[in-house]
C-alpha cells in the first residue's frame, strides 16, 4: 500500500538549520510530484513546498522561498527539505503529500499524506 513516512525533525534555536525527509513506498516516486505541508497549533495547514515528478522547477512559499530547498532522489524514493535560517513562526508538523495524478504542484491536490514530523524552533 501506499505510504509516506517523514522523519529529521527536532528542536533548534532560531537561526539553525535541519532536513526534514519523506520516504515513500507503494508506489514510484518518480512519477509523481510531492509536496510538504505544515500545520502549527490553532493554524490551518499551509503548503510549504512542492517538487514535480520531473524536478526541473520547485515551488516555495513566499516566507520560506530564500531559506529552504526542496530535492528528491526517486532511487532511494526519498523527497528532502533543507531548511535554513529557522525562526519561530516555522515551528509546526510537517507533513508530506502525493500529489494525485492529473493535478500539479500549482494546484496542489494531494491523495495521501504521512503522518508527519515536528519541527519547533525555539530559544
Amino acid at each position: 500500500q501506499v505510504q509516506l513516512v517523514e522523519s529529521g525533525g527536532g528542536l533548534v534555536q532560531p537561526g539553525g538549520s535541519l532536513r526534514v525527509s519523506c520516504v515513500a513506498s507503494g508506489f514510484s516516486l518518480a512519477e509523481y510530484a510531492i509536496g510538504w505541508f505544515r500545520q502549527a497549533p490553532g493554524k490551518e495547514s499551509e503548503g510549504v513546498s512542492c517538487i514535480p515528478k520531473a524536478g526541473d522547477k520547485t515551488y516555495y512559499r513566499e516566507s520560506v522561498d530564500d531559506r529552504f530547498t526542496i530535492s528528491r532522489d526517486n532511487p532511494k524514493n526519498t523527497v528532502y527539505l533543507e531548511m535554513t535560517n529557522l525562526k519561530l513562526e516555522d515551528s509546526g508538523r510537517y507533513t508530506c503529500a502525493r500529489i494525485e495524478s492529473g493535478s500539479d504542484c500549482r494546484e496542489g491536490k494531494y491523495d495521501y499524506s504521512g503522518q508527519g514530523t515536528q519541527v519547533t524552533v525555539s530559544s
